[in-house]
């Protein structure tokens, strides 16, 4: 079996310089190249260097197209706006696609859902296994305790991430609302400030904290009348992120069919 070309688009990010470590780390995977915006400092390095593993003789390039002609599967941990045109790309080219970026707007996931007629996309809002389990623990919970338990979603990460809630709060709020068979657009609490009321039932608040370089905390509370029961995931670092984001990748390399998966799909779950 010949080795994956893997392709990263964002890969001057924090996330991408993950990826290529751990990619150039894994058996079975090859770094094919990588892509940033063109303002962006990385352009011209050697991927390897920007990960911090020595040189491996591809330089980070601006040419999405031939980046996704030259791959087996691309990874893109970049920018919604990106995201968008990258996911055409991979439609226009067959190239399996794994989307770790969040924050897309409608219109943006529109376009990822469109592209997936055409080739096999893995999107999920966490490549992490633990999180992955987390969404099915909260769905069950949700769906055996009744609507007098009130439910919290609260979520860290660091200074830097630009979106809120996170893209794994919002999905933790969908299983939640789909454990209790309720429309989450209608059911949700993003912000609270001032005099707001009391509580209403069946509402699924969220609560925001940013700072330092949390790599991201996700707690689900349920809070009923004299008990509380929290499920709580913490990522220690990012590479936990890039191991689940390889491992979608070379299960996408084997052949999907065309289609929107998760990380469900992925692991067998």
């Amino acid at each position: 079996m010949t080795d994956l070309n893997l392709g990263i688009a964002g890969c001057g990010g924090r996330m991408g310089r993950m990826l290529v470590a751990e990619a150039y780390a894994t058996a079975g995977c090859r770094v094919a190249g990588g892509i940033e915006a063109p303002s962006h400092p990385a352009l011209g390095r050697d991927l390897g260097e920007l990960a911090g593993i020595g040189p491996i003789g591809i330089a980070a390039g601006t040419d999405p197209e031939a980046l996704f002609v030259a791959s087996d599967v691309v990874i893109d941990f970049s920018t919604p706006e990106a995201a968008m045109r990258h996911a055409a790309l991979a439609a226009k080219t067959k190239t399996p696609f794994l989307l770790g970026t969040t924050g897309l707007n409608p219109e943006q996931g529109a376009a990822v859902r469109d592209a997936a007629r055409a080739v096999a996309i893995v999107w999920p809002p966490n490549t992490s296994l633990g999180v992955t389990l987390l969404l099915a623990l909260v769905e069950e919970a949700a769906r055996r305790l009744g609507p007098d338990w009130d439910i919290e979603i609260l979520e860290m990460h660091h200074r830097h991430k630009v979106d809120a809630p996170s893209g794994t709060a919002l999905a933790l709020g969908r299983a939640a609302a789909a454990g209790r068979g309720i429309d989450l657009t209608r059911a949700s609490v993003r912000v609270r400030d001032g005099i707001t009321g009391p509580r209403q039932e069946g509402m699924i608040g969220f609560a925001t904290l940013r700072g330092g370089d949390v790599a991201g905390d996700h707690s689900v509370i349920f809070a009923g009348a004299g008990e509380r029961l929290e499920l709580t995931h913490r990522a220690a670092s990012r590479q936990i992120f890039a191991k689940g984001a390889i491992t979608a990748a070379l299960w996408l390399g084997q052949g999907r069919p065309p289609g929107l998966y998760g990380m469900k799909d992925v692991l067998g779950l």
